[in-house]
């Protein structure tokens, strides 16, 4: 039997659970589904440690705070978290009647769709060597779940951008060894960090090194050492014993099925009309980075404003007669109550 609920979220980025919020707000129930194992979008899958300056009275937070602050906001509506699956079909069978069925064979009706799908599925670039696969997630990993399970061994970091450096950064005080190899000398992560995993080198806490990594090498099925071809004049081989291969070629992402849903897209983004945030689907609607306005900035506190609007539009489009009054949190018994607060009758 399919799922019923008022709205299905594609997505379960910062922007994707937002909207369960405002929804609720709204007296609406909402399930979400996202492709990922957990909830938190990139902001998880990408800098989970990393902090974020630019909530609105958080002053810092990393990634990984933000989300659990999030899941924590939108308990009250207990929303259904679909994870680890993909929506795979969408049909719009009449006005207000959506059926979608998920990878995982899970199926919904529901009478509004948000998609919060940020760019789009993100897959790792990959080394391109042939049989280094099956050392994956064992020796070779394309990101740091526990940075304390490099410690102690010889780590090989690939990549010049702000991941490979932040995370050899991290890791290298804790490593046996850490080499951070790029392929050019042009770097693209912040500059403070370049200077500080320089000043790591100079010290001799730390190697960097310019090539490209063409062989491996086993023994006993295990990965023992990498040869790079070094960016210098005679194109000198260079063999480096290793336990942990660290990969940050950056990720490429995919929009998937969301692309043969009917939308109207400009350069892979889905354009809205910027009143409502509904796509050219009437009932489907587009917040995040998915979506594209004229004036359009892809920040994290745009998408919780694009959530509150495509709030109201959804409430709108079920109840066209209602007149939407704007009620605030601090002193609506009808927010109270759907939060799940008790109200302060001595306010004035």
């Amino acid at each position: 039997m399919s799922i019923k609920t008022d709205v299905v979220i594609v997505g379960a980025g910062p922007v994707g659970l937002f909207q369960v919020f405002e929804l609720g707000l709204q007296g609406l129930n909402a399930c979400v589904v996202d492709a990922l194992p957990q909830a938190g979008g990139q902001c998880t899958e990408l800098y989970p440690d990393k902090p974020i300056f630019d909530i609105p009275a958080v002053p810092e937070c990393t990634g990984q705070q933000l989300v659990d602050n999030l899941m924590q906001q939108i308990a009250p509506f207990n929303p259904g978290m679909y994870l680890d699956q993909s929506v795979d079909t969408l049909e719009k069978r009449g006005d207000e009647d959506f059926y979608l069925k998920t990878s995982a064979g899970t199926e919904f009706e529901c009478r509004a769709v948000v998609i919060a799908a940020g760019a789009g599925s993100f897959t790792p670039v990959r080394v391109r060597i042939p049989d280094i696969e099956k050392f994956e997630n064992t020796q070779l990993f394309y990101r740091v779940r526990d940075p304390s399970a490099h410690a102690g061994k010889d780590i090989i970091v690939l990549g010049g951008g702000d991941s490979a450096l932040d995370w050899a950064l991290e890791i290298a005080p804790i490593a046996k060894s850490l080499t951070l190899v790029n392929r050019t000398e042009r770097f693209r992560a912040a500059q403070s960090s370049v200077d500080k995993l320089n000043a790591m080198a100079d010290e001799g806490k730390a190697k960097v090194l310019m090539g490209t990594l063409n062989a491996f090498e086993e023994t006993n099925g295990k990965l023992t050492a990498v040869t790079f071809t070094m960016r210098d004049e005679e194109k000198s081989q260079l063999t480096l014993p290793v336990d942990d291969l660290l990969v940050f070629f950056g990720l490429s992402p995919k929009l998937g099925p969301v692309e043969q849903w009917g939308f109207e897209f400009e350069r892979k983004m889905i354009t809205i009309d910027v009143s409502t945030f509904e796509t050219s689907v009437p009932g489907i609607y587009a917040i995040g980075d998915i979506n594209t306005y004229k004036g359009k900035k892809k920040l994290i506190l745009s998408g919780f404003h694009e959530a509150a609007l495509a709030a109201y539009a959804i409430k709108q489009q079920f109840e066209p007669d209602l007149k939407l009054n704007v009620q605030y949190t601090t002193t609506s018994p009808l927010m109270h109550e759907r939060l799940g607060v008790e109200t302060d009758n001595t306010s004035a």
